[in-house]
């Protein structure tokens, strides 16, 4: 390998798109980026691979590039996934520090009262800590849009739950700019360039 027309057997020598590289005399450019969105089933696993036979977000994505998903839905749980090729794009879009937005439609079954609302906006106990408070509102009795900027485990369910109103049904429809639409399920699309710039802009 050359770099800059210099010999170099260092493995951890650091390059860029304008370093020059060569392997064997032919140039080597960096593997160009890909994001999906994709509106996951029920039923699907937020993995690359799953070891019980489960079918996975990345078969829904078919692409000659090796995809990962952006975080995690649950297996019952429905909508907004993104999947990329970019590590540090997925890393900035799932970091805590970035506070990158999330929004969800919850169905609970009955009336949520004001105290239940209030409690969600300002805050949940629970067992790993209060939660950051968390925007929400009431679109019809029963179902709820709700957004928050972190990222535990099941936190809607468990923040529902804890207010007395256990999730019957969850859908994410919003990731940062980005909005599920009319994307039908199991269906996805590549994001434009505009659009991952987006993204990027979203973590800064």
């Amino acid at each position: 390998m050359t770099v800059a027309d210099e010999v170099v057997t260092d493995p951890a020598r650091d390059v860029d798109e304008s370093s020059g590289v060569l392997v064997d005399g032919d140039p080597v450019r960096p593997e160009g980026v890909e994001v999906h969105i994709l509106n996951k089933p029920k039923g699907v696993v937020s993995t690359a691979r799953d070891t019980h036979g489960r079918p996975t977000v990345t078969e829904f994505v078919p692409s000659a590039r090796r995809l990962y998903p952006v975080g995690r839905l649950d297996v019952d749980t429905t909508g907004l996934i993104l999947l990329t090729n970019d590590g540090e794009l997925a890393n900035q879009l799932t970091h805590p520090r970035y506070e990158v937005a999330k929004t969800y439609l919850v169905r609970v079954g009955r009336a949520v009262h004001d105290e239940a609302l209030r409690a969600l906006r300002d805050g949940v106990d629970l067992d790993d800590g209060r939660t950051a408070p968390a925007k929400v509102r009431q679109l019809e009795p029963g179902v709820l849009e709700l957004t928050i900027h972190e990222g535990r485990k099941h936190q809607v369910k468990r923040m529902c739950e804890a207010v007395g109103f256990p999730v019957k049904e969850l859908t994410r429809i919003a990731f940062g700019p980005l909005r599920l639409e009319k994307l039908a399920p199991g269906r996805h699309r590549r994001l434009t360039a505009p659009e991952i710039e987006r993204l990027r802009s979203s973590t800064r």
